[in-house]
């Protein structure tokens, strides 16, 4: 991941959180920004860039197994090169791998092992119907999904990466690889469909006793046994293995890939008929007592595959005939002890102790008091202390002989970091941060009259908390000022009104003007107008009425009643009624 944001591949695939470290490749949660949905990309180490050849072959095998489409098959979406990093684009499965079911639960009941491996055998068989051989078949590439779905990962990726060094050699995961290795893998020879069925018999033997045929301290030493050693059938490992069921897994690991099944799809018909519990067709296994078992390599033919020349005697005669009697007798003498000693040697079983929630000091102290080998595989927890034993195997009170490998899992803590200040971030830069951690980020949307748009008010948990990667923050980011609507106050005395509007916060400004309806001193209206959203604090104008305007309304009425009626009755009554009456009346008295 970047210092400068989530790593993107190709513009699309932003990586969230690494999911899984494997031998090749880191794989990480990531989401298909063009689709919205999340996917599971495979980072392969730098180092498998470096050669061509390497980068042809992935070319060609990511192409073919892109075609794969089985529904018992993670499905392979997009394949690419970015600035020399190689990466695979697949289907993400929620779930388990069946190494964590194996090593959690135990051996598997023989119904359940048999589901799976015929779900297993099914991939398969629809990948070699169109080409692919898997050449990787192990726990570790099984997953199982919630609802018990099985899903095959890792398809074609060995035949890429087995061209740029030896598995034999390869860091990280070779020991978990050689385990599941066929003979004819170990020897270097060509692969084809029924390596991948002999792997698959290693799995299933697994399913059913927890450990694989075969263990060693090398991978080397464990591809020798592969080659010359006859496995122990399941059932010698003191678990109840049905007798069909334990002739299918035998038959599966035969070193001869001719004695083994066909194809995939013959295998899948047995374990289908074992489940229904009808006959199966592979042989029933020659019961093998374990001593005998242990001492078959000794044996010049027992575990040597039947493809293998054995050395024709050569006709001897005298001293030679007497060397093989007394060779043969030594042999009988010493199977004659080793039979006596069973019964003695059996009650020399040692019981594991239980070193769950020691320290990881006690824990190795007490195990290696009692002889056993012990193993300390380191796991994060985030309900274990530091250095605190979680889980063991084998389990506590569980009798083994003495010497047996007791692996013990301990804590290595929370994996937590601590959430990073994005407070007064944008938004963007703030889900760029906490995703550059590892987080999931959850946005809220919140007003706040103090802090500008876009900027982060908030967040859960808060800064320097720990939590664990892949956990959600919750950022909440401002959106603003909180607006409010401006109240309608038209009609009202602008007095009045103003003084509602400083109340409700607002700041009041007046602009006055004539108007012919609304009276005089009454609002109009406002700016912005009524049912507007604004800040709490934002100004509002109101229009206020000075009534009609004045010079409009009294011109007319002061000019014309005041001239006209005031000179004409003036002057004609006065005149004529004072001269008439006079004179008439005076010239006619006697």
């Amino acid at each position: 991941m970047s210092e400068q944001g989530p790593t993107v591949f190709n513009d699309r695939y932003e990586l969230h959180r690494k999911l899984a470290r494997g031998g090749m490749s880191d794989v990480y949660l990531a989401r298909d920004q063009l689709l919205d949905r999340p996917v599971a990309v495979k980072v392969l180490f730098p180092e498998y860039a470096r050669e061509a050849t390497f980068v042809e072959r992935f070319r060609r095998e990511a192409q073919a197994v892109a075609n794969l489409s089985h529904g018992n098959i993670v499905a392979v979406y997009d394949w690419g090169e970015q600035a020399g990093t190689y990466f695979i684009v697949m289907e993400y499965v929620e779930g388990r791998s069946l190494s964590e079911i194996i090593r959690t639960e135990g051996p598997l009941h023989p119904t359940r092992a048999a589901e799976i491996a015929a779900d297993v055998a099914a991939a398969l068989g629809f990948a070699h119907r169109n080409g692919v051989v898997h050449r990787d078949v192990k726990p570790g590439n099984v997953l199982i999904g919630p609802s018990g779905q099985v899903k095959v990962t890792d398809f074609g990726i060995a035949q890429a990466i087995s061209g740029t060094q030896s598995s034999l050699t390869q860091d990280g995961s070779v020991m978990g690889t050689a385990a599941y290795f066929s003979p004819e893998q170990a020897q270097g020879k060509t692969v084809d469909p029924r390596s991948d069925l002999y792997s698959l018999g290693c799995v299933l033997y697994e399913m059913l006793t927890t450990r694989p045929p075969f263990e060693g301290d090398t991978p080397v030493a464990i591809a020798y046994k592969h080659v010359q050693e006859a496995p122990t059938p399941p059932s010698a490992a003191g678990v109840a293995v049905p007798p069909a069921l334990e002739a299918i897994t035998m038959r599966l690991l035969a070193k001869d890939p001719a004695q083994r099944y066909a194809s995939a799809d013959d295998l899948r018909t047995d374990l289908r008929r074992f489940l229904d519990g009808e006959p199966v067709q592979a042989p029933s296994p020659t019961t093998v007592a374990p001593a005998a078992a242990a001492a078959a390599p000794v044996a010049p033919t027992a575990g040597v595959p039947a493809y293998y020349d054995q050395p024709v005697p050569s006709r001897r005669t005298g001293w030679w005939v007497a060397l093989m009697i007394l060779l043969l007798a030594g042999l009988a003498a010493a199977l004659i002890y080793v039979a006596s000693n069973l019964d003695s040697s059996s009650a020399k079983l040692v019981k594991v102790p239980d070193v769950i929630e020691m320290t990881e000091a006690n824990a190795v102290g007490e195990l290696s008091k009692l002889g056993f080998d012990v193993e300390v595989v380191q796991e994060t927890r985030q309900d274990k202390p530091v250095g605190v034993v979680f889980d063991q195997n084998p389990k506590g009170n569980t009798e083994v002989d003495p010497g047996t490998r007791v692996t013990i899992y301990v804590s290595a803590g929370e994996d937590q970091v601590a959430v990073p200040d994005v407070i007064d971030l944008t938004e963007s830069n703030a889900e760029a941060k906490l995703r550059q951690e590892g987080f999931e980020v959850q946005i809220l949307y919140a007003a706040d009259d103090s802090v500008d748009e876009d900027r982060v008010i908030k967040q859960s948990p808060e800064p320097g908390t720990k939590a664990d990667k892949g956990s959600v923050v919750t950022i909440t980011v401002s959106s603003g000022k909180d607006e409010v609507e401006v109240p309608d106050v038209r009609g009202m005395n602008a007095a009045a009104a103003a003084n509602q509007l400083r109340q409700a916060g607002f700041t009041v400004a007046e602009q006055r003007r004539n108007d012919d309806i609304v009276a005089a001193g009454l609002v109009i209206d406002t700016q912005p107008g009524a049912g507007a959203t604004v800040d709490p604090d934002a100004t509002i104008t109101l229009i206020v009425s000075n009534g009609p305007a004045a010079t409009t309304t009294t011109a007319a009425p002061t000019t014309v009643p005041t001239t006209t009626p005031t000179t004409t009755p003036t002057t004609t009554p006065t005149t004529t009624p004072t001269t008439t009456p006079t004179t008439t009346p005076t010239s006619s008295t006697p």
